[in-house]
């Protein structure tokens, strides 16, 4: 059930169908811009101050959406603003794993569920369906935290048949968000792999991650650790619109500045580039974050997958109405004709002549400022398993 209607308990509805993701480019913008106020799911603006999504429409395996509506005692004028509330995720295991062929790595650790940065464009969205909540303001707004997660790791690292290669963290959700400055659960990772001398690639959008300097360098000296810094936009009001609560785009690349000198290898991704709205910034994010020490770039097209594709439209209609068909027109041409194609080997860079463009512009950039001359290949050298809690020591 949503955060609505958790404190508005309106009448159960049967759940509309959704919208062919592959319309037509010239879909109404009134009845886009209209969608969720029509469902009874978009939330007041002042509710919703210093989030992403616009509302928060109940996950698609629920039988029933329950939506807020005034019966007349006005009712909805006294509904609490979106807090972050807090809960324990009493996972058994903190590696997932995946063999997925376009991307490089096979297993990834997320301390966090849900990420308070309230990304519009976030393909992590979805997964709050699982829970019976929003992938809307619920994702951004209901977080779930792992606090066993450094000791989880410790036993996983430990089991006899561990086959130790690259961690990737930040894929999912940014294990950096705000509520990493209590909670401290990526630093206490850090610090199993560290001991253990084990291999980890941080992906984030936040400059808390120069906190952890201290342990990264220490890593990086034995070739164990690189970061790379997500920044999608160099305009503080768009940034600021999109991806409400990470860091702003200067302390981004002050913080890519601030792990290069500390020797930490650091990558720079342009991602996701959304045309017509932050894709003409492409060269210009490069240009910034090669000059603040990043060695490494890369970039990723928008990905609109389930709820995302809604949520987006309706960001884009309450922010940038002008842009609507030209951004949507765009994105199909890039994939085949509909919103989103999840195609391995194509849904990260799309396909068509603008897609084409885009990876030009981006691998000229690259060759012009020096990026990706050298790729950082972490080890596994250095893996010391640790010792299974309750094992007997070796005599010799």
């Amino acid at each position: 059930m949503s955060r609505a209607s958790q404190a508005f308990k309106g009448p159960a509805l049967k759940r509309p169908p959704v919208s062919s993701p592959s319309s037509p480019a010239g879909d109404s913008a009134h009845s886009a811009e209209n969608n969720f106020d029509e469902l009874g799911v978009a939330i007041d603006c002042e509710r919703r101050r210093g989030r992403g999504a616009q509302s928060n429409a109940s996950g698609r395996f629920e039988a029933e959406a329950r939506v807020a509506f005034d019966d007349g005692w006005q009712s909805l004028d006294e509904l609490p603003p979106f807090k972050t509330q807090v809960a324990i995720d009493t996972a058994r295991k903190v590696i997932t794993r995946n063999d997925s062929p376009d991307i490089g790595f096979d297993r990834s650790i997320n301390p966090y569920r849900g990420c308070e940065h309230g990304c519009i464009y976030c393909f992590a969205r979805p997964t709050h369906a699982y829970l019976g909540l929003s992938p809307g303001l619920d994702f951004e707004s209901h977080l779930y935290i792992k606090p066993d997660a450094p000791q989880l790791l410790e036993k996983e690292l430990s089991a006899p048949g561990y086959e130790p290669r690259l961690i990737a963290i930040g894929t999912n959700t940014d294990p950096y968000q705000p509520i990493e400055r209590e909670h401290k659960i990526m630093r206490g990772i850090l610090e199993v792999l560290e001991k253990t001398g084990h291999p980890v690639g941080i992906v984030t959008k936040s400059a808390l991650v120069v906190r952890d300097i201290d342990i990264l360098s220490r890593m990086a000296k034995r070739n164990l650790a690189k970061v790379a810094l997500s920044i999608t936009t160099l305009d503080p009001k768009l940034a600021r619109t999109m991806e409400p609560r990470a860091s702003t785009p200067s302390k981004r690349l002050e913080a890519i500045r601030l792990l290069s000198e500390a020797g930490i290898p650091a990558t720079v991704m342009s991602a996701p580039m959304i045309p017509a709205l932050n894709d003409m910034e492409m060269e210009r994010i490069l240009d910034a974050a090669a000059h603040a020490g990043a060695k490494e770039a890369g970039y990723t097209l928008l990905r609109l997958p389930l709820e995302v594709r809604d949520l987006f439209r309706e960001w884009l209609m309450a922010n940038y109405p002008d842009r609507y068909r030209h951004v949507f027109t765009l994105i199909r041409d890039m994939r085949g004709g509909k919103d989103y194609d999840s195609q391995w080997g194509t849904r990260m860079k799309g396909t068509g002549p603008m897609a084409w463009m885009i990876g030009r512009r981006f691998e000229i950039a690259c060759e012009r400022l020096g990026l990706n001359k050298r790729r950082y290949k972490l080890t596994t050298a250095h893996f010391d398993r640790p010792k299974r809690s309750g094992a007997q020591l070796d005599l010799f």
